[in-house]
C-alpha cells in the first residue's frame, strides 16, 4: 500500500539549473557587436573624410565638423542616455538604440551635400548615447558569477581596447577598395544581426517603477558636456588659449558645478552622486579617462606619422595598427580575464598603465627614417599589452556594487570618461605636437625646408607622445592611491565553516561502559517496568566555540 502523502514542502530554496552555454553566449555576442559598432566608429570615419570632403566639395574650415558632430551629440547626451536605459528597461533602450544607429548610418551614407551628413553623424552619436551604456549595464547585470563576469568582461574590453585600431583599418580597406560611404553604411548590417540577437537573446528586464527624469540635471549635463567636449575640438585649430575655447571651457567647468548641485537637491537625480563618490569607481573612471587620453593621442599621431612621414597608404597605415589590436585582445584574453576574478583590480590597472606608458617612451624615440619593426612595431605591442589589462578591470569595476536600477548611469559614467578622455586627449597632444613642431622649424629655419619639415614632423610627435606617457605614469599612480577594492566575492566566501566540537573528556569516557551494562541488564526492574533509566550526568562542556 503506498504511503499516505505527507504534507507540502514549504517555500525552501529552488534548483538554479544552469543554462546552456549557448544561451550564456548569445547576449554577449549581441553586446559585443554593438560595443564593436561603436568602437569602430570612433576612427572609421577619419579615413574616410579626405574622400567625403573632395565629393560632397567640403571646405576645409568644415571639414572638422563632420567629427565633432558625433562626438558633441555622444558626449554631451551619455548621462542622458544611460538613465533612458535605466528608465525604458534595457533591452528595449537597447533595441531602440540599435535601430536609431543604423538609420543614422544610412543617412549619413547616402548624404548629397554637407548638412545631411552632419545630420547623420549627429543622430549617429545621440543613438550611440543610448546604446553605450546600455550594452554595458546588460553585460553588468547578465554576467554576475566572477569567471564568467571575468570572461565577458575580457571580450568587451578587447573590443573596446582595439576597435578604435580596427577602424583605422576597416576605414583604409573600405575607403581604397569601394566608397567612402560604406563607411557609414558597414553600420546597417552589424546593427540588424545585433538587433535580430538581442530581441532572441536578451532577458526582457523592465524596471518595477519609473522614476522621474531629471530634466534640469539633463539640460546642465548635456550642455557643460557639449561644451567640454566642442572645446577640445576647437583647440586643435585655434589653440587653447583662444577666446572662444577658453569661455567654452568656463562654461563647461560652471555648468557641472551646477550640475552637481542639481544633483545634490534632487529627489530624482539623474546621476546619483554616491555613484561617483565611491573612492573605487571614482579612480576607475579616472584611470579610463586618462589610459584614452594617451592612447588616443598615440592613433592620431601615429596615423600622421604612417602616412605623412612613411607615405603609407590608407591600407598599410590600418594594417600597421593590427598588431595593436592584437596585442589589446591578447592580454584581455589571456592575462587580464584569468586574473580578474583572483587578484583586486588594481593589481592589474596600475601595471597595465605602466607598461602602456612604457610602450609610449618607446615610441617617443622616432626619427624619420626609424624602421616600423624597430620602433612602431615594438611600442604598438608593448601599449596594447597594458591597454588590455586596464580595460576590463576597470569597466567591471565601474558597474560593481550598483544596484541593478542604477547599473545604466553608472555605465554611461565610465562612458562618459571614455569619451571626454578622448576628446582631451586627441586635442591636447596634437595642440602639443603643433607646438613643438613649430618651435622646431623655427629653430630650423636655415637647413633644407623638405628635410627640416619632415624631422619636426616627427619632432613634434614624439614631444607629444611623450606627455602621453607621463600622463599614463600618473594615471598609475592615482589609481593606485583611489583604488583599494579587493578581489571580486567567489560565492563560497560566505560559507560558514562546521562548528569545532571538542573531544570527551576522561569522566564521560569512563561514565559510558556503565551506561551500556544498565540498558542490557535484563533484571532492570525499571526496564521491565516500562520505567526511564537514569541517566548519566557526565560533565559535558557546553561551550563549543
Amino acid at each position: 500500500m503506498p504511503d499516505a502523502p505527507g504534507p507540502s514542502p514549504g517555500p525552501g530554496p529552488r534548483l538554479k539549473l544552469r543554462p546552456t552555454v549557448a544561451r550564456r553566449l548569445a547576449p554577449l555576442v549581441v553586446v559585443s557587436l554593438a560595443q564593436l559598432m561603436i568602437a569602430l566608429d570612433a576612427t572609421i570615419v577619419s579615413i574616410a573624410l579626405p574622400s567625403a570632403q573632395r565629393a560632397l566639395h567640403v571646405s576645409d574650415a568644415n571639414r572638422q565638423l563632420v567629427i565633432t558632430a558625433y562626438t558633441l551629440a555622444f558626449g554631451g547626451l551619455l548621462l542622458l542616455g544611460g538613465r533612458i536605459a535605466d528608465y525604458l528597461g534595457r533591452k528595449r533602450a537597447f533595441l531602440i538604440g540599435l535601430a536609431g544607429f543604423a538609420a543614422a548610418s544610412a543617412l549619413g551614407g547616402a548624404a548629397t551635400n554637407l548638412g545631411m551628413l552632419l545630420a547623420g553623424r549627429a543622430l549617429q552619436g545621440a543613438f550611440a548615447a543610448i546604446l553605450a551604456p546600455t550594452a554595458l549595464s546588460l553585460l553588468a547585470v547578465t554576467f554576475t558569477e566572477p569567471a564568467e563576469r571575468a570572461r565577458a568582461f575580457a571580450v568587451y574590453g578587447g573590443i573596446a581596447g582595439s576597435g578604435g585600431a580596427a577602424g583605422l583599418l576597416l576605414g583604409g580597406v573600405l575607403t581604397q577598395y569601394l566608397v567612402w560611404r560604406w563607411c557609414l553604411y558597414v553600420n546597417v548590417p552589424i546593427a540588424v544581426i545585433a538587433a535580430a540577437g538581442g530581441w532572441a537573446a536578451l532577458p526582457d528586464l523592465r524596471p518595477s517603477g519609473r522614476p522621474r527624469l531629471d530634466i534640469p540635471g539633463a539640460l546642465l549635463a548635456t550642455g557643460s558636456l557639449a561644451a567640454v567636449v566642442y572645446a577640445c575640438t576647437q583647440a586643435v585649430s585655434r589653440g587653447w588659449g583662444a577666446h572662444t575655447v577658453v569661455g567654452l571651457l568656463v562654461a563647461g567647468a560652471v555648468g557641472l558645478a551646477l550640475f552637481v548641485a542639481q544633483e545634490s537637491r534632487s529627489a530624482s537625480p539623474l546621476l546619483p552622486l554616491r555613484i561617483v563618490a565611491d573612492r573605487n569607481r571614482g579612480g576607475a573612471y579616472l584611470a579610463v579617462a586618462l589610459a584614452v587620453v594617451g592612447m588616443y593621442g598615440m592613433f592620431l599621431l601615429l596615423t600622421y606619422y604612417f602616412q605623412v612621414v612613411l607615405r603609407f597608404s590608407p591600407v598599410r597605415a590600418g594594417l600597421a595598427f593590427l598588431p595593436m589590436t592584437a596585442a589589446v585582445v591578447a592580454s584581455s584574453a589571456a592575462i587580464a580575464s584569468p586574473l580578474l576574478p583572483r587578484v583586486p583590480p588594481r593589481a592589474m590597472i596600475a601595471p597595465g598603465l605602466l607598461v602602456a606608458a612604457a610602450g609610449l617612451v618607446w615610441l617617443a624615440q622616432l626619427h624619420p627614417d626609424s624602421a616600423y619593426a624597430a620602433h612602431a612595431l615594438p611600442a604598438e605591442l608593448l601599449t596594447g599589452l597594458g591597454i588590455g589589462c586596464v580595460f576590463v578591470p576597470v569597466f567591471s569595476l565601474a558597474t560593481q556594487g550598483v544596484a541593478p536600477h542604477e547599473t545604466g548611469i553608472a555605465s554611461a559614467m565610465v562612458n562618459t570618461a571614455n569619451q571626454v578622455g578622448g576628446s582631451i586627449g586627441t586635442a591636447l597632444l596634437n595642440t602639443i605636437a603643433a607646438s613643438a613642431t613649430a618651435g622646431y622649424l623655427a629653430a630650423h629655419a636655415r637647413g633644407s625646408a623638405t628635410a627640416a619639415a619632415a624631422q619636426g614632423l616627427v619632432h613634434g610627435y614624439t614631444v607629444a607622445i611623450a606627455w602621453g606617457a607621463g600622463i599614463l605614469a600618473a594615471a598609475a599612480l592615482l589609481a593606485t592611491i583611489m583604488i583599494n577594492a579587493g578581489r571580486p566575492p567567489h560565492p563560497g566566501d560566505n560559507a560558514r565553516p562546521p562548528p569545532r566540537t571538542r573531544p570527551p573528556d576522561s569522566q564521560t569516557l569512563h561514565a559510558i561502559p556503565k551506561l551500556e551494562a544498565q540498558m542490557l541488564d535484563p533484571t532492570d526492574t525499571r526496564r521491565q517496568a516500562g520505567g526511564t533509566l537514569p541517566q548519566p550526568k557526565p560533565q559535558v562542556p557546553t561551550n563549543f566555540s
